[in-house]
């Protein structure tokens, strides 16, 4: 039969990412980015390399080197159960991880702090961060995210005069909700004394912005910034990243990172795709887990879908996003859209307050690259389903074998009859199932189908 190939690397460190380029010969050459010799820096994030080395490493002699990875998979299935990546990877350096927290954000850049129904001014201030908090709170969300605007650019010494950050850690701290702060990595690389002052406020991650390169230099910030957050008790969170190659291993505390394209880009282009989408858990989720940013609540079919920045919607159905909190791994997971949308909708809100961000067991059920992937997940005793489409319209017979003994109640989220035109639209219903139940599931264009399990 046919083998579906896939090729990464692991355990880079001190070292630079490796790019493959078509020969045109059916073969597949190297590249890697040289060391830097002379940068110029534009803008805050902007770091550009004006000159390199005619070499792409200085290192020592005697070590191991980053490890080439030939996965061969028989089925697409395969792919997604693969853990080459985090088994090549150098074991653990943290002494104690038990204040490692996975869990769900509140995340504040996607939705544009679109709050309404509110008596304040909504935007990067206080009172919306409280209300944020609030909504955390209500549903026992782990973490809210202050992103671009906390600070003033070029300086994390001057916070935003409208957020008066020891009363918001205070709060946050009372509600039991976390706080972390986005940074731009070059502002914090030259200005590391933060992460004491962000240790003394409390802060427990950060989400470090815009690398943009993995030449030797800047995969050694990573490892970098791993230890110093790890040594504070700080989550990370890389963005603008390159693909993870199992620096999680040797620090949990760097929980996920994008190094995708994910839901922040329905802001300005016609993308993701559910396609695109449904090729993601055999491509970088193969390499580690990726912060793609689901839960959009504005949702649009493709003939009726517009990026709008100011006022995201998704190229997927409502329960296609639902969905993605099953099927794409991050132990910390975004919740994009405003609180506003989601206090709107309690149903959907049940589900996704519910829905872990880390599984004791996976099993694909069905899965095909580019076409749809079926997952079950559970975490302790629930079982968690989790099924997207791409552009068509597809119908599956589900096994529901993998849940054992015992009667169960299936929550269950379902397109709608007119999500094909009205992508929102949905049906929420409870039914008592068991492991001999024929399941069917009925995806519309773009579609999804979630459902949590729990013994009766």
């Amino acid at each position: 039969g046919e083998l579906t190939v896939a090729i990464t690397e692991a355990d880079l460190y001190d070292y630079p990412g490796m790019y493959l380029r078509g020969g045109g010969d059916r073969s597949l050459h190297s590249k890697f980015p040289a060391v830097a010799t002379k940068e110029n820096q534009p803008r805050d994030r902007t770091v550009e390399v004006v000159e390199r080395a005619p070499y792409i490493a200085e290192t020592d002699g005697s070590r191991t080197f980053p490890w080439r990875l030939v996965i061969l998979a028989e089925e697409h299935a395969d792919l997604i159960e693969n853990q080459m990546v985090y088994a090549l990877a150098r074991p653990l350096e943290i002494d104690d991880t038990s204040w490692i927290r996975p869990g769900k954000v509140a995340w504040d850049w996607w939705n544009y702090n679109n709050v309404y129904g509110v008596d304040f001014r909504a935007g990067v201030n206080t009172e919306t961060y409280k209300y944020y908090i609030d909504f955390a709170s209500k549903y026992g969300i782990e973490y809210i995210i202050l992103d671009e605007g906390w600070y003033e650019l070029w300086d994390l010494h001057k916070i935003s005069p409208d957020i008066d950050m020891p009363a918001l850690l205070a709060y946050a701290e009372s509600k039991n909700v976390g706080i972390i702060l986005w940074v731009v990595w070059k502002t914090l690389e030259d200005q590391m004394e933060m992460l004491d002052i962000f240790e003394q406020w409390g802060v427990k991650g950060i989400k470090v912005d815009f690398m943009q390169r993995d030449d030797q230099w800047m995969v050694n910030y990573y490892w970098k910034i791993a230890l110093e957050a790890a040594k504070r008790k700080m989550l990370v969170d890389f963005h603008g990243s390159y693909k993870p190659s199992g620096l999680r291993r040797a620090y949990p505390n760097v929980i996920t990172r994008e190094g995708l394209r994910g839901l922040e880009h329905s802001k300005w282009d016609t993308f993701p795709t559910p396609e695109h989408n449904t090729v993601l858990p055999f491509t970088r989720m193969l390499a580690g887990p990726m912060d793609y940013t689901p839960g959009a609540m504005i949702n649009a079919q493709k003939e009726n879908f517009h990026p709008v920045f100011k006022r995201p919607t998704s190229l997927t159905t409502r329960c296609h996003q639902l969905a993605l909190y099953v099927v794409f791994e991050s132990p910390l997971q975004m919740l994009a859209d405003s609180p506003s949308h989601y206090l709107e909708e309690p149903e959907c809100m049940e589900f996704l307050a519910a829905v872990p961000t880390v599984w004791d067991e996976t099993r694909v059920v069905a899965a095909k690259i580019s076409d749809y992937v079926i997952l079950a997940r559970r975490n302790g005793d629930d079982w968690y389903l989790g099924a997207i489409g791409d552009e068509e319209a597809r119908e599956f017979d589900v096994d529901l074998s993998f849940l054992g003994d015992g009667e169960w109640m299936m929550l269950e989220y379902r397109d709608g009859i007119n999500a094909d035109r009205y992508a929102s639209d949905y049906v929420y219903e409870e039914k008592a199932v068991s492991a001999e139940t024929a399941l069917k599931l009925k995806l519309a264009p773009a579609g999804g189908w979630a459902a949590r399990f729990v013994k009766k």
